[in-house]
């Protein structure tokens, strides 16, 4: 069943409010009030939310008379969080490899991009500490789409979390996906990782812990 991915989903209000604009493009607070049959306070509120989260975006409107009109719509991040045909296609050619070749083979395409997304990070973090490897690594799994949120525990601690999943429907079914991923953090920053949430597993996001030993 195709469903948006984990940040939209703490909220029916605000997923409806999503799925509106996908659908109609661009909308006011009032008509989406009419259409959802909720207040038109209500539906300024989860706007104000998501966009301070980046998920819409406004423009106005200047009338002859009277005030401006706002149009809301989506960002092209919200866009991110809705399950495309690309989504499908990744998951059919997985499913056919596996069908063809077997699991072992599975499991070595995804030993291979674990290697190459090392590979890469590592670059990104030659010379570092572990705290700077961190802050790498948040920024560079932010960029990759995975909204990203890193807090600092104490010294040798952190939590980070993903909001995200850009590759939802591959680890629902795969989790080797979620696995080498896990691998990844714990071999690039040489530290003891704990997952402590997983989107893939109905989680609302994914939660690791790092710790430096």
């Amino acid at each position: 069943m195709n469903t948006l991915t984990a940040p939209l989903r703490e909220s029916s209000t605000k997923r409806e409010i999503l799925l509106l604009l996908k659908k109609l493009g661009s909308t006011t607070i009032q008509e989406m009030s009419e259409h959802l049959g909720v207040t038109g306070m209500a539906v300024r509120k989860h706007v104000h939310a998501l966009k301070k989260d980046n998920y819409i975006q406004s423009s106005t409107i200047r009338q002859h008379i009277g005030r401006p009109t706002y149009i809301y719509s989506l960002t092209d991040l919200a866009e991110q969080l809705f399950p495309t045909q690309y989504d499908v296609l990744s998951l059919e050619l997985m499913e056919e490899i596996n069908h063809m070749f077997g699991e072992l083979f599975v499991d070595e395409l995804f030993k291979r991009r674990r290697k190459r997304l090392e590979q890469k990070y590592q670059l990104a973090m030659t010379g570092q500490n572990f705290e700077e490897k961190i802050v790498t690594l948040a920024k560079i799994q932010d960029n990759a789409g995975y909204m990203t949120s890193l807090v600092k525990i104490h010294d040798d601690k952190y939590s980070l979390e993903e909001g995200n999943c850009p590759i939802f429907q591959v680890a629902s079914r795969y989790r080797q996906a979620c696995q080498c991923e896990l691998a990844m953090f714990e071999s690039l920053l040489d530290s003891r990782v704990e997952r402590k949430e997983c989107i893939a597993d109905g989680g609302t996001k994914c939660s690791f812990t790092f710790e430096n030993i």
